[in-house]
């Protein structure tokens, strides 16, 4: 039985994202859905925490961040904190690909150590995408009518 998929709002907000930039970037706390959404824009993704044949993607892209990046676009590589290199690798496609736009969505949860950050901000490349847990109209538990930006 397939899981049941629920349309989060920030969803036009990455379709715009992905017209605009190389890469997009959505954080946010863990099990909040960002993986789920971001597989809705994907065309190929690489999966850093697949533990099949002993993490292979992982290794796999330790070993050649570039060949690592490759793949139909928009590419996802999820818990991309897992190999820092991946950031710098996507970044230098963007640049390569002459700026086209939609190339890369990452997702994490958390962030790298200070010895493993990527060299270059993605200033210009990369947006950055804020997801929270879902809210009660996202679950349809909701109308919206009445918004917390409304009330003052």
């Amino acid at each position: 039985m397939p899981k049941k998929y629920y349309t989060r709002i920030i969803e036009n907000e990455l379709d715009q994202l992905l017209g605009i930039f190389g890469a997009v970037l959505i954080e946010g706390p863990k099990w909040c859905g960002k993986t789920t959404t971001a597989e809705t824009r994907a065309a190929s993704r690489l999966l850093l925490m697949d533990p099949s044949r002993n993490f292979e993607n992982r290794l796999r892209a330790e070993t050649d961040p570039a060949l690592a990046v490759s793949g139909e676009v928009p590419r996802l590589i999820d818990e991309w904190q897992e190999v820092p290199k991946l950031w710098d690798a996507a970044r230098f496609e963007c640049d390569n690909r002459s700026g086209e736009p939609g190339q890369f969505i990452f997702t994490g949860s958390a962030t790298p150590r200070d010895d493993e950050r990527p060299m270059h901000s993605g200033a210009g490349r990369f947006a950055k995408l804020r997801m929270d847990t879902m809210t009660l109209f996202e679950l349809g538990k909701s109308s919206g009518a009445v918004k917390l930006s409304g009330i003052i």
